[in-house]
């Protein structure tokens, strides 16, 4: 009964945890893009591994760093073992979340214990005031709150951090926040021993534990503010470094694709001296030369006579993808026609469609081996509008990890779907048009519609 009654404050503050551990295991889940199930099974092996370090520690009086490092240790373990993701992923994971939980909660305990004292001072007039373990137990319940909000809403915004980036770039993110976690915990552990920042001889108890509270309100919020720039400005490097890079390596293969196009244009113009060339080997019945010599023409050769799309360099892409389309088995549906009095640069259309089949390609390059795989891609003049449509099958299970983050937009592309969407959202938004994109039964569409730009509006767009 006594020890019932010693753990009375971690039984009160236990329902709090609990919830706190189930959006921990949601953000987790979003995160990691990892089942349901591992949600649920993570928050009930944390909150049990942690009321039974908690009961524990009443009964035989850990030490104050031990116990923590207990905690931690479980709580990452649970990480890494029950949600599927890479490594360093969870790694990632298990800091961001350990971050914001000692953190948060060490900031909020300060302040409101702080809160109290200057009550209990000011109003019940009491000289040496102190917080009462009831007092504790409450200040943890709103601690524990306040933490599950703060995990609630990093849930919105963390997609981003954990998306397309190497494994060593999670690790190089994971360890300052290790470093503040112990930094936060060798402070508590100071605090626990009597270690307090103390004022004049004159001033008493009540203004050490002022001091003393205000100070780790000051650590903490400072730590939770680094800890925030950090890793949203680490993001945000990578993305604009990746952003930089990929528009570069676009300049790179449009001016090839111009190259190739030059080179196809000169072969039409001597088709007439390759004939002849072609007639006399076959007259000589050398077919191994003939097939040789064909074979260098279709390689030169990237569009067939006449425009396709009504745009050079489309028809030059267009091309490259669909014999990439052939090499993966995945069928080709193509039906383009682009106004050419319309006002957008090649270089930009391009990179319209350039990144916008990659991932048609690269959806259905990720299919099971033997499904029927396909990518259609549609665009024609809608009234005073360009209206691009693509289609491609993907795998059903992707439908579901997209639909976590459930962040698709008709203006915008979230950060977590890719530089290459990145890049075209740019183009869409400098051309004032817009974008849906749809998921049903195993095929993503994405639609683009585009109005047309005369030279004034478009010089206004660009300025």
């Amino acid at each position: 009964m006594r020890l019932l009654s010693d753990c009375m404050d971690i039984f009160i503050t236990a329902p709090f945890y609990a919830v706190y551990l189930w959006v921990a295991g949601g953000v987790c889940e979003t995160c990691l893009e990892s089942p349901g199930k591992n949600k649920n099974l993570f928050a009930i092996f944390s909150f049990t591994v942690w009321l039974i370090l908690n009961v524990a520690n009443r009964r035989y009086s850990f030490s104050y760093m031990f116990f923590l490092i207990l905690n931690h240790s479980f709580f990452i373990g649970l990480v890494l073992l029950l949600f599927q993701a890479d490594r360093e992923k969870k790694i990632l994971a298990a800091s961001v979340l350990t971050a914001v939980l000692t953190l948060t909660e060490n900031f909020c305990w300060a302040f409101l214990a702080c809160i109290t004292l200057i009550v209990q001072h000011t109003i019940k007039k009491s000289s040496q005031p102190l917080v009462s373990e009831w007092e504790a137990g409450m200040i943890s319940c709103f601690s524990l709150a306040a933490v599950t909000v703060a995990v609630y809403w990093l849930s919105k915004h963390l997609t981003s951090v954990f998306y397309g980036k190497p494994g060593r770039w999670y690790v190089i993110l994971a360890v300052p926040l290790f470093v503040l976690i112990a930094l936060i915990d060798v402070a508590g552990w100071g605090a626990s021993n009597g270690i307090m920042v103390k004022g004049r001889s004159d001033m008493g108890l009540y203004y050490d534990q002022i001091f003393s509270y205000m100070g780790s309100c000051v650590l903490t919020g400072l730590s939770m503010f680094a800890a925030g720039v950090y890793v949203f400005g680490m993001d945000r490097i990578y993305l604009e470094q990746e952003r930089n890079s990929r528009y570069h390596w676009q300049i790179a293969i449009y001016k090839m694709l111009e190259e190739h196009y030059r080179q196809s244009e000169r072969l039409r113009h001597d088709m007439k001296n390759h004939v002849i060339a072609l007639t006399g080997l076959a007259r000589g019945k050398e077919w191994e030369k003939v097939e040789s010599y064909l074979e260098h023409m279709e390689d030169t050769l990237w569009v067939t006579n006449g425009d396709i799309t009504g745009n050079k360099a489309v028809d030059a892409l267009l091309y490259q993808k669909k014999k990439q389309a052939e090499r993966e088995h995945i069928k080709w549906e193509c039906d383009v026609q682009i106004p050419k009095m319309w006002g957008i640069h090649e270089f930009e259309l391009c990179i319209l469609f350039g990144n916008l089949l990659d991932n048609a390609l690269e959806a259905c390059g990720r299919m099971e081996e033997g499904s029927d795989c396909f990518v259609s891609i549609k665009a024609k003049a809608v009234k005073k509008c360009f209206l691009l449509e693509i289609k491609n099958s993907m795998n059903p299970g992707e439908e579901w990890k997209n639909s976590l983050k459930n962040n698709f937009t008709k203006k915008g592309i979230p950060r977590e779907h890719g530089i290459g969407l990145l890049n075209v959202n740019d183009v869409i938004h400098n051309y004032q048009g817009t974008l849906n994109i749809e998921m049903n039964n195993g095929i993503f569409e994405i639609s683009v519609l585009i109005p047309y730009m005369t030279p004034n509006s478009l010089f206004e767009t660009r300025s």
